[in-house]
């Protein structure tokens, strides 16, 4: 079983990847915890979704699920 994790813009510029297929184990269960996985800085202004919806850093993963972070966004 695996998780799809999406990286966005610079957070995919900073990781040198923009999609990739992790392994799911029952041991990360949240955002939050694939993120520090990912060791790409702090998750403070970074917006997270599941299965293309905005979630909150907490949110409980499934195997399967698509994992997508995405940078602050600016623009007028």
């Amino acid at each position: 079983m695996v998780l799809r994790v999406l990286l966005f813009a610079s957070l995919r510029e900073r990781a040198g990847w923009g999609e990739r297929s992790l392994p799911f184990t029952s041991g990360v269960s949240t955002a939050r915890e694939v993120w520090d996985q990912l060791d790409l800085g702090p998750l403070e202004g970074i917006s997270i979704a599941v299965n293309q919806e905005l979630v909150g850093a907490n949110q409980p993963l499934q195997a399967g699920d698509e994992l997508a972070f995405l940078p602050p966004f600016t623009g007028g």
